[in-house]
C-alpha cells in the first residue's frame, strides 16, 4: 500500500514555530524602529519645552527655532532646594517635575529660568498638578516685582475635550496677563479660576473667570499655581534685588 506524503506545513508545530519566528521579527523591526526614532523625540520634546517656557514671556517660535531663541532670551537656569539655595550640581532643565512630586517636599528641586527681555527681567515657574482625570502642567512666568503674571501655559494628559481641554486654548491662558499672586495683605494666594470672576478685568483680585462646565479643572489650575509658587518665596526674598510683595 502506497504511503501517504505528511505536508509538514500543514501540521501545528511548523504554525507554532512559524507564529514564534514572525513574533521574534516584528518585535526586532519595532524595538529598532523606536530606538531609532528616540533621540529625534527626545529632540522634539526638549523643543517643546522651550517653546512653552517662552511663550509665558511672549516669545512665540518654531520647534526648529526654539533653542536659538531659547538661548538668547533665558540668560540664567537654577536648581532650588526648599530653603531658597542655589543646587549647582543640578541642570535646571533636566529637572522632571513628575518624579519631583512623588519625593517629600523638603528633597525636592524646583526649575527656575530667568528671561531678559529687552532690559526687562521675568522668572519663569514650571507648574504641575491634578485635573479631573489625569495630570495637568504648566508654566507662569513673573514680572521683576516677582507679584505680577507676566503669562502662562497650560497642558494636560486627559481632560474632556471642549471643557477642561480648554485651559490649553490661547483666549483662557490670555486672561492670567497682569494678574496678582499677592493679596492686598501681601499673603501668597496665587491666581484663582473662579467660575463669574470679574478677574478678565480687574487685575487685582487674584481670580480669573473658569471655564464653563470644567470645574474640577479649573480647581486643578488654582491649586497648582499657589501650590508651587509657595516653594520659590525663600529664593526670591534671599535676592537683594528682587522686592517680594509678601510681609
Amino acid at each position: 500500500m502506497e504511503e501517504k506524503k505528511v505536508n509538514k506545513t500543514n501540521t501545528n508545530g511548523y504554525t507554532f514555530i512559524f507564529a514564534i519566528i514572525m513574533v521574534l521579527v516584528v518585535a526586532s523591526v519595532l524595538a529598532f524602529t523606536a530606538t531609532s526614532l528616540k533621540p529625534l523625540q527626545n529632540e522634539n520634546v526638549r523643543n517643546e519645552k522651550m517653546q512653552n517656557i517662552l511663550a509665558t514671556v511672549g516669545i512665540e517660535t518654531s520647534r526648529d527655532s526654539a533653542q536659538a531663541l531659547y538661548d538668547q532670551y533665558i540668560t540664567e537656569t537654577v536648581s532650588l532646594k526648599e530653603d531658597g539655595s542655589v543646587d549647582e550640581s543640578i541642570d535646571a532643565f533636566e529637572v522632571d517635575l513628575t518624579k519631583e512630586l512623588r519625593r517629600p517636599v523638603e528633597e525636592q528641586v524646583y526649575p527656575l529660568y530667568i528671561a531678559d527681555i529687552e532690559g526687562s527681567k521675568y522668572y519663569i515657574i514650571p507648574l504641575r498638578g491634578k485635573g479631573l482625570w489625569d495630570a495637568i502642567w504648566g508654566y507662569i512666568s513673573l514680572k521683576d516685582d516677582v507679584n505680577t503674571v507676566k503669562g502662562a501655559v497650560f497642558d494636560h494628559k486627559g481632560e474632556t475635550p471642549g471643557l477642561g481641554a480648554e485651559i490649553t486654548q490661547v483666549w483662557f491662558q490670555e486672561r492670567f496677563a497682569d494678574e496678582k499672586i499677592f493679596d492686598e495683605n501681601g499673603n501668597l494666594v496665587g491666581v484663582s479660576v473662579v467660575k463669574g470672576s470679574k478677574g478678565n478685568s480687574n487685575k487685582d483680585d487674584n481670580q480669573v473667570d473658569a471655564i464653563s462646565g470644567a470645574t474640577i479643572t479649573g480647581n486643578g489650575v488654582s491649586e497648582m499655581i499657589s501650590e508651587r509658587l509657595q516653594h520659590y518665596l525663600p529664593y526670591f526674598k534671599q535676592q537683594t534685588d528682587v522686592k517680594v510683595a509678601t510681609k
